[in-house]
């Protein structure tokens, strides 16, 4: 992550260091997955640790599924 990120969006030290090595595709889709759902900002979904981002994706699979009447995987099933 380039140090003018970290300045522009003011993440903390923790914030920075819980990003680092992480997947950038990954991210991207737990990020865009989110703002699509909850229409969260990417500063509020970035802040987020990256357990609670899973954690929200994942809530939100099995209510569509539950909905849509779906027993498939999708790419946030444990």
């Amino acid at each position: 992550m380039s140090s003018m990120y970290s300045q522009v969006y003011g993440a903390n030290k923790f914030f920075t260091i819980s990003l680092k090595g992480y997947p950038n595709e990954s991210l991207q889709e737990e990020i865009s997955f989110l703002a699509y759902y909850f229409h969260w900002s990417h500063r509020e979904i970035t802040e987020l640790s990256h357990r609670e981002r899973l954690f929200y994706c994942n809530e939100i699979s099995k209510i569509n599924k539950k909905l849509n009447g779906e027993h498939k995987k999708n790419i946030f099933d444990v």
